[in-house]
């Protein structure tokens, strides 16, 4: 809860306009880039839809009965502009009435209406259908963003198979409560996030993390939602409603993100206010001061105002930064990389200087057996009495040699009056002998160790792993070392953030020997030790230094340094805490995915800056060809329709997108 108290005046101030914001674009909805129609549905049976075919139709039968009747002319053209441009003129009240009088829409049908006393009423009928088309392949493009995410939903199945009462019953998926018990077999999808209570099963989770290899998962384990179990049924404990699930949150999120405006796009916003009354302007410049000061005829320079209104049209500026911002939240969600709005992802390409936890980021945040030293007994038997010994315990120490054991395919002895000594270890008995699981300090305490043994542990001890001694009555059967092992990807992703440029530094409060191991696998510099308040201080002090710094965390301990950071990112599985207290969260644990976001980010800002130049470059192009007379009123929208077409296809390309990670 640090992390939001930390930012809490900040977040009601910004709430507070986000609403202003809100109720503003509500009041305006319908106007050019706030109405992309239902999305429910196929396009062609959208409103927009059939109002761009019915003015279509409308103009091949004026421009027929000019031919076969040429007296129709120009009432037969000016009724096709009144099909689409009277919905048009509609929306240009609507924003006249909410002091927006600087609409496209406006300005269309200021074109518009100017050609026909200009008596060029087949031309403004032209470009109204242009119009309409532009308009309507904007909100096609444009809608594939929302689609991509929204299409999440599809993956989660409508029927699970519940346990009740000794039998199952099938019932609808969307009606699981937290702690009904699911049966999920071979080939089916997982209907709801949970925790697997029996069974093993490789789990194919690319549906929604885009990961190629299944992952293998058994009792314990967590699952989500819409992930496919491959060859072996399972039980699994619902731990997430249906309102609730991975999913679903990830969908809300990433909506809820398309929300918040970016820098860039807040900037678009205020440049287009003073833009669009500035093309008024100079579009009666061009159509009044050369009649009146240079000689010129009316016709021809009131035909390149309305021409300058039309080029000057700014649609394609107005949607060149939402559409590359909405492509790319859902681009990222879709890899498990969320990004709370367009400010955060816009924040990421400025990055110098990553801060990471150890548990739980750097490393799986449980302890695995890494060497098994036999003595008396061989590995298998060693293993054997050990896992005997620890059956029933939940210390992590105790899983992580019981897993061992089921990897290995050994079978637990059955150990009698197995017990935990405080601060020395586990003992019991198996097959008839007395035997223990100690501390090196306490086995010491029963028999001495050789120097040779001593000097194993502390090898062990100084490469940061936990050892547990294996005595059988008197005798040292051998022992086990343990350690929190990295993530299988940490070195890459710790390798691809450096050849960024990026710094990365390790903060944790384990101890100093074990962090320094670590740390050297990893090839970076470990600070150890440290408390919640020590690790914001670094962060600070890194600010300070003029470094933009991303800090990586669990969501919880982690939570002052996250809230001081530029950025903060949780590392998790999807919960609570990893989706709801850090500007950004990597649901699936990859280290890699830091640099994915930062390569994310960079692309985006590229992919803008490329919609601005092609925007105001086709429109600075045509702008001069019309003024000299090269060009008139329909390259002028098809320049405008088109800037339009070409920036959001160009954005939605980042839909494509498939990050550090899915190259590997």
């Amino acid at each position: 809860m640090a992390h939001e108290t930390g930012r809490g005046a900040g977040n009601d101030k910004n709430g507070a306009a986000n609403r202003t914001s809100k109720k503003h674009d509500d009041e305006l909805e319908g106007l050019h880039g706030d109405d992309h129609g239902d999305e429910n549905g196929p396009w062609w049976n959208s409103g927009k839809a059939k109002l761009t075919v019915a003015c279509g139709a409308a103009l091949g039968l004026a421009f027929l009965l000019s031919k076969l009747m040429p007296q129709t002319e120009p009432w037969g053209f000016i009724v096709a502009m009144l099909v689409g441009l009277i919905p048009i003129a509609r929306r240009a009240l609507i924003g006249l009435g909410k002091s927006n009088p600087f609409s496209i829409e406006m300005l269309m049908t200021i074109a518009a209406v100017g050609a026909i006393f200009i008596d060029a009423a087949e031309e403004a009928a032209v470009v109204v259908v242009l119009f309409l088309v532009g308009e309507l392949l904007e909100g096609i493009a444009a809608g594939r963003a929302r689609a991509s995410i929204r299409a999440l939903a599809t993956l989660v199945p409508k029927e699970a198979i519940r346990e009740v009462d000794g039998g199952t019953e099938t019932i609808a998926a969307e009606k699981l409560a937290i702690g009904d018990i699911v049966v999920v077999r071979p080939g089916d999808r997982i209907p709801a996030d949970g925790v697997i209570i029996d069974g093993e099963s490789a789990i194919d989770e690319a549906p929604v993390t885009g990961e190629s290899v299944p992952k293998r998962k058994g009792v314990d384990d967590q699952v989500f939602a819409g992930t496919i179990n491959s060859d072996a049924v399972l039980k699994v404990r619902v731990t997430a409603t249906a309102q609730d699930n991975t999913i679903s949150r990830v969908i809300a999120l990433v909506e809820e993100a398309q929300e918040a405006k970016a820098p860039t796009e807040r900037f678009m916003d205020r440049f287009s206010r003073y833009y669009t009354p500035a093309v008024l302007a100079a579009g009666a410049l061009v159509a009044v001061v050369p009649p009146l000061v240079m000689g010129g005829t009316w016709n021809e320079w009131l035909y390149k105002g309305l021409a300058v209104l039309l080029i000057g049209c700014p649609c394609a500026l107005v949607i060149s930064t939402p559409a590359a911002i909405a492509a790319a939240l859902s681009a990222g969600a879709r890899r498990g990389l969320l990004m709370k709005g367009g400010a955060v992802l816009e924040t990421f390409r400025k990055v110098t200087f990553v801060a990471m936890d150890k548990t739980g980021t750097l490393t799986e945040g449980k302890p695995k057996v890494t060497d098994i030293i036999a003595g008396i007994k061989d590995e298998t038997e060693l293993l054997r009495l050990a896992a005997g010994l620890e059956t029933g315990s939940s210390h992590p120490l105790a899983l992580a040699i019981l897993n061992e054991a089921k990897a290995r395919n050994i079978k637990p002895a059955s150990a009698e009056n197995a017990k935990a000594i405080g601060g020395k270890g586990v003992v019991g008995k198996i097959d008839g002998v007395e035997a223990g699981l100690y501390s090196p300090r306490a086995a010491a305490d029963i028999t001495a160790l050789s120097e040779d043994v001593q000097r194993r542990i502390t090898a062990f001890n100084d490469e940061g792993k936990t050892v547990s001694v294996l005595m059988v009555g008197e005798d040292l059967a051998g022992f086990l070392a343990l350690r929190d092992e990295p993530r299988v990807d940490a070195k890459a992703g710790v390798s691809a953030l450096k050849e960024m440029g990026i710094g990365v530094l390790m903060l944790t409060g384990d101890n100093k020997r074990t962090a320094t191991a670590i740390a050297q696998q990893l090839g970076i510099e470990a600070r150890a030790e440290l408390m919640p308040e020590d690790k914001q201080a670094i962060v600070e002090d890194l600010k300070k230094q003029g470094k933009v710094v991303a800090k990586v965390g669990d969501g919880i301990n982690d939570a002052p340094a996250l809230a001081a950071a530029d950025i903060g990112i949780a590392m998790g599985g999807g919960t609570d805490v990893a989706l709801e207290t850090a500007d950004a969260a990597v649901l699936h644990g990859r280290v890699t995915d830091i640099a994915s976001m930062i390569q994310l980010s960079k692309l985006t800002m590229t992919n803008i800056t490329q919609n601005i130049t092609i925007s105001l470059g086709l429109k600075g192009v045509f702008l001069v060809t019309t003024l000299m007379g090269i060009t008139g009123l329909w390259p002028a929208i098809l320049a405008d329709t088109g800037a339009t077409v070409l920036v959001t296809l160009n954005a939605m390309r980042l839909l494509g997108w498939r990050g550090e990670a899915g190259k590997t």
